[in-house]
């Protein structure tokens, strides 16, 4: 197994927010999770990118235990909301970071970026600032900047809470494309319910700091606790009103 996160638990103070987390993921799966705010989502990822050290519990990256490594030794990357671009530079100097940073050759870092660039439909943007890009392309920036320098998982944490509907939209659809071309194994935190069903290969349902996973969809729909059922026959009932 790729990933394994085993009885993981996380309190602050009195409260326990993530309680004997455990679940396991294949390489090139992601794994959607769904879950209210304040459930513990963000707190999960932030432990299993050591930015957040679990009171109990392990975690395997590819069998290697690294609870306790570093952020930066756990060749993990955190998406967050914000795009968190560098605003000192272009679209493809803010790609091309990560590859600088490891020494590698200008003439790969060229070829490694504008391939990266064609992936992301940005190919007409690279010498554009930040502030000049639109939130879908800073987005797709700041996705690019993360998967090229080929990290073992990534962690998203709501990345197209902040954008409008249509955008967001095309966004599911690119990720789903870059996930499959470069082979990307993720977990992908949402509250958005037709985000969680489309964006992964299972599914989790996460409530006061547990967490159940689905392999089969239609488990994960005829479950009352994930409200799916209820939500379908709202938008059914509303549907037969207005027809």
């Amino acid at each position: 197994m790729f990933l394994e996160v085993q009885s993981i638990v996380k309190s602050f103070g009195q409260e326990q927010v993530v309680k004997d987390l455990t679940f396991a993921l294949d390489a090139k799966k992601t794994l959607s999770i769904l879950g209210k705010s304040g459930c513990g989502k963000t707190t999960m990822l932030k432990t299993i990118g050591g930015l957040v050290a679990p009171d109990s519990g392990c975690i395997l990256l590819k069998g290697e235990d690294i609870t306790h490594k570093k952020p930066e030794k756990r060749n993990i990357v955190y998406l967050y909301q914000e795009d968190l671009l560098f605003p000192h530079l272009n679209a493809f100097e803010n790609i091309a970071f990560g590859l600088r940073l490891k020494k590698i050759s200008d003439s790969t870092i060229k070829e490694q970026v504008r391939h990266m660039l064609n992936s992301l439909e940005l190919e007409d943007q690279s010498q554009k600032m930040p502030n000049q890009l639109s939130g879908g392309q800073r987005q797709r920036v700041s996705f690019g900047r993360a998967i090229i320098t080929n990290p073992s998982l990534l962690l998203l944490d709501e990345p197209f809470g902040s954008l409008d509907a249509g955008t967001r939209q095309r966004m599911q659809g690119l990720f789903k494309k870059l996930a499959e071309e470069f082979h990307i194994t993720s977990l992908f935190v949402t509250h958005d319910l037709k985000e969680a069903v489309l964006m992964g290969d299972e599914i989790g349902f996460m409530q006061t700091g547990n967490l159940k996973v689905y392999t089969d969809t239609n488990d994960f729909i005829s479950d009352p606790e994930t409200g799916v059922r209820d939500e379908i026959e709202f938008w059914g009932g509303l549907q037969r009103e207005r027809g």
